[in-house]
């Protein structure tokens, strides 16, 4: 039996792998790294945060994005943004050297059993562990809005499900959204010839500020310092302060995870989007359906305006995601249902990262109503990679012989009877 099992090879993943190597358990790791990066991210998109707030994490702190650029002879400057395709390589390169050994399988299902977990591959292997971090990213959390869930994914697809968007040119698409992947998305394809409007919500498009240099005199830097999440003191607490958010009121983060750093556009994409593509601020989309050639959207425009529709080919919703208990799909029944949740449906964890289930472990957005927006980012894979090895060390002393624990039943378990928790 393997103390830990880390599912997912993505900058959360690999950082938490990266830091257990480095400690002696001898993670199993599975995933294709940077699978999302690689596969879900159109060519020409670019990374919205800064070069050295984009770094996966080893304890050592040597494999940086910064000394991969400087490598490939292309130095990571901060105020200029690193291409999709780079960060993507960069991961790879990162697992290469602080993690050797990631199967490239797909773990199917987790469910519990004597003494830990056993979880199936997606060619039938069953891998047992004491221990399981789940970093499975943001994929399993697509969140398309309800009135447009209905219609042929052909019609309407998320804004993550494009390698490319080769297959739009000549044609008229729809963005839904008002963040940075809708505006971006957006402007890739007016770029390449697709005729292309964008649909929010909010009254207006938002746009972050132009960093300021790094070095600049102390009294500004005092007034709005760099963190990893932009300028400011209330940005630089959501970066570098996770474990004392963690210790706000409940409803304080709720409302904080709602409303902190929502949609905006990067500041180098602003001239890419305004006299280049249309965008319709205060536009609600209240239903949809099917007409040949593509879909009609009837429109709610607000402020006292008449309603009306549209006709388009195909619409992307840019629409986020919603990363809930309920959509681990990979846990098993009865293993799943043994999570509390906050009231926004999302696991609860510990100080730790540890789920109310004994052994399993949580990284990435998924956390982010208990640790921050800075889980939203990379920026937050070092904080979660340190913080949660201790709470696996914790748990591997535990639940070794002599450690032992109550486990209630778990019949989730093909071929016999289980067990939910640590033995």
């Amino acid at each position: 039996m393997h103390d830990l099992l880390v599912v997912g090879a993505g900058p959360y993943g690999l950082s938490v792998a990266a830091h257990a190597a480095a400690a002696g358990l001898g993670p199993r790791v599975f995933g294709r790294p940077m699978a999302s990066w690689r596969d879900h991210m159109p060519r020409g998109m670019f990374l919205k945060s800064e070069p050295w707030a984009s770094d996966l994490s080893d304890p050592a702190g040597r494999l940086r994005l910064e000394r991969y650029c400087a490598e490939l002879g292309t130095p990571a400057r901060h105020g200029t943004p690193i291409p999709v395709e780079t960060f993507a390589a960069y991961g790879q390169w990162f697992a290469r050297h602080a993690v050797p050994g990631v199967d490239e399988r797909t773990i199917t299902r987790i469910a519990a059993r004597p003494g830990g977990f056993e979880a199936m591959t997606d060619d039938g292997e069953r891998v047992a562990a004491r221990a399981v971090v789940l970093a499975v990213g943001v994929l399993p959390f697509v969140e398309i809005p309800p009135v447009l869930r209905p219609l042929d994914p052909a019609l309407v697809s998320h804004s993550s499900h494009h390698a490319d968007l080769d297959r739009f040119r000549g044609r008229d698409v729809t963005v839904v959204g008002g963040g940075q992947a809708a505006l971006e998305t957006a402007a890739l394809l007016a770029e390449q010839g697709t005729r292309v409007r964008v649909l929010a919500r909010a009254d207006r498009l938002r746009w972050n500020d132009v960093p300021p240099p790094l070095d600049r005199p102390r009294t500004r830097a005092l007034r709005a310092p760099h963190s990893g999440l932009g300028c400011g003191w209330r940005n630089w607490f959501y970066a570098e302060r996770q474990g004392l958010y963690r210790r706000l009121p409940g409803t304080t983060r709720s409302r904080i995870a709602a409303t902190a750093l929502g949609p905006a556009g990067a500041w180098w994409i602003r001239d890419r989007v305004e006299g280049a593509v249309e965008v319709l601020t205060s536009h609600r989309v209240t239903a949809a359906r099917p007409v040949p050639g593509g879909v009609r959207l009837e429109l709610d425009a607000g402020a006292g305006r008449p309603s009306w529709s549209l006709e388009t080919e195909h619409v992307i919703a840019a629409t986020g995601f919603r990363a809930t208990r309920d959509r681990l799909a990979l846990l098993s029944p009865g293993l799943r249902a043994d999570l509390a949740t906050t009231p926004d449906g999302a696991p609860v964890v510990d100080h730790a990262f540890e789920t109310t289930y004994p052994g399993l472990f949580l990284a990435g957005l998924i956390t982010a109503p208990a640790f921050g927006p800075s889980m939203r980012f990379v920026h937050g894979a070092t904080f979660t990679a340190r913080t949660l090895l201790r709470g696996v060390r914790r748990h591997l002393r535990g639940s070794r012989p002599g450690g032992a624990v109550h486990v209630p039943v778990d019949r989730d378990l093909r071929g016999g009877v289980g067990v939910a928790g640590p033995a």
